[in-house]
């Protein structure tokens, strides 16, 4: 393995905003709160009518609370839609504004071909999980794990330490790269090497530095 003293065995990348985020010019940037509003529109309502419609379930379901037909059904009763209206107006929306980041994924396949393991760490609801986490593009990964399949989320130190006993790696052993510094400080605190995410030519460097 082509590791630095053998010490970094793993990489462990975010999704939104970092494997996957909105395409400005070829650069990956987080959606942020635009996707509610974005929502609200397809959905032919008001910004704050959705608001109020996912309330609690929407943090629920991030934390997996709520199931993903629970929070389907919670969500299209308090709006009288149809499930299967709500669910394909929402992801076709995710699949309009998020565009995968090809060059920070091959980057990723590249190090797996060289030993590394490599792994997503994300927070997700239901309808965000369905619409970006591709199978054909998740099973090339050594592990994936998600807020709303494991019920927790960052910045719980609890769901790094489940990611990297995943891996089989001790957390000294991975670099977690994200877009979000306060996701980072957990991770630092558990021994993780960490990237804050801004663009694919930063972060790639920062890594390979990280390497050596």
């Amino acid at each position: 393995m082509k590791t630095k003293r053998g010490k970094i065995k793993a990489l462990i990348f975010d999704m939104g905003g970092v494997l996957a985020g909105a395409n400005h010019h070829g650069k990956i940037e987080p959606v942020s709160d635009d996707i509610h509003v974005q929502i609200s529109k397809a959905l032919g309502i008001g910004l704050d009518t959705w608001i109020d419609a996912i309330d609690s379930s929407y943090a629920k379901s991030i934390e997996g609370k709520l199931s993903p037909g629970k929070t389907k059904s919670i969500i299209s009763r308090n709006l009288h839609i149809l499930p299967r209206t709500l669910e394909k107006k929402v992801l076709q929306v995710y699949k309009k504004l998020f565009s995968q980041n090809k060059k920070l994924y091959d980057y990723a396949i590249r190090k797996k071909k060289e030993g590394y393991k490599i792994a997503i760490l994300s927070d997700q609801w239901p309808f965000s999980k369905k619409a970006l986490f591709l199978p054909n593009l998740m099973k090339k990964f050594d592990a994936v794990v998600v807020s709303c399949d494991v019920g927790m989320r960052k910045p719980n130190p609890k769901i790094y330490r489940l990611t990297t006993n995943k891996l089989k790696i001790k957390p000294k052993e991975a670099i977690f790269i994200d877009n979000r510094e306060w996701n980072l400080k957990p991770a630092k605190k558990l021994g993780m090497k960490t990237v804050l995410f801004r663009n694919n030519r930063q972060t790639i460097k920062d890594i390979e530095n990280i390497l050596g």
